[in-house]
């Protein structure tokens, strides 16, 4: 699955490099050529994973790191460092500072992408094309279809979304502000009870098999996605 890549790295031709591979692979790229600039990128819509280079002009891609984790609204965004600096304690300061990964320059696309691919998985799981099933409810990325006990089930494109999310991170409690930033965006401004109104959508698309019992509402807290039916 496509995901939104902030680039944070100052020369240009490996710019133009990092571009071009993660977008074969169907990633979407945002370019910052220093600190500053990706702070400001990061006022608007947050990317779902950052390659941050250690060496940048003013502001360190160590000190950016920092500010990122310190941030109560950046601080989940997957980080994975580029540099070149090889030395262990370079590794482990950048991997304390709060890098998910550290990667040495040079690097081939390949590694890249695997890195990359690893990363989302870990911090990002609805991010992958990975398939995943709970309780006899299997969702497929790849084409985009849902079924329930081998049984295809229709749901819209907001429903599909808001599942995917939730069954990738099954039996944590979200609140609708939490879910209207991680299935809509933190950047769409839409009010809380639009969640309620795809809520029951999805749990409509899941009632013929029984599925709808997963999706449970936690007074006061929000939702979450059990993993047995009750």
């Amino acid at each position: 699955m496509a995901a939104t890549i902030l680039v944070v790295e100052d020369e240009p031709g490996i710019q133009e490099v990092l571009k071009f591979n993660l977008g074969q692979h169907g990633h979407d790229v945002i370019v910052a050529a220093d600190a500053e600039d990706a702070l400001g990128l990061l006022r608007g819509a947050l990317p779902d994973l950052i390659l941050l280079d250690w060496m940048l002009p003013g502001m360190s891609g160590i000190d950016l790191a920092r500010r990122i984790r310190a941030d109560q609204r950046l601080r989940s965004v997957p980080i994975i460092m580029l540099t070149a600096r090889t030395e262990e304690r370079d590794k482990v300061l950048g991997l304390d500072t709060g890098a998910d990964d550290y990667i040495t320059k040079p690097f081939s696309p390949r590694e890249l992408m695997a890195r990359i691919k690893a990363v989302l998985r870990r911090r990002a799981p609805q991010m992958t094309e990975d398939p995943v099933e709970v309780a006899g409810l299997k969702l497929d990325p790849v084409s985009h279809r849902v079924y329930g006990d081998g049984m295809p089930l229709d749901l819209g494109p907001t429903e599909f979304r808001l599942l995917h999310f939730l069954i990738t991170h099954p039996e944590r409690v979200y609140s609708r502000s939490q879910l209207l930033d991680h299935v809509w965006g933190d950047h769409v401004f839409v009010e809380e009870r639009t969640v309620d109104v795809h809520i029951r959508r999805l749990r409509g698309a899941l009632e013929g098999t029984g599925h709808d019992k997963l999706i449970q509402t936690v007074r006061g807290a929000g939702y979450r996605l059990s993993e047995t039916v009750v």
